[in-house]
């Protein structure tokens, strides 16, 4: 049986930490920053973990990690 591939948009968008929960970064980090409130950005630094009803989908795009 041959290989899967692995969705590359995916992979870089996404990590699945050990414990098999799916990390990502947040949108809205990339410019017109002078814009958005110092708290706001503040918050986005942080990563963010998909819900669990969405996790099993990128899991799918990500055979291999």
């Amino acid at each position: 049986m041959g290989k899967i591939r692995t969705h590359s948009a995916s992979a870089k968008r996404f990590t699945v930490t050990k414990s098999g929960r799916v990390k990502l970064n947040h949108m809205n980090r990339r410019h017109n920053l002078g814009l958005k409130a110092t708290k706001r950005k503040r918050n986005l630094r942080k990563t963010g973990y998909l819900s669990e009803s969405m996790a099993p989908n990128i899991k799918r795009l990500l055979p291999y990690s």
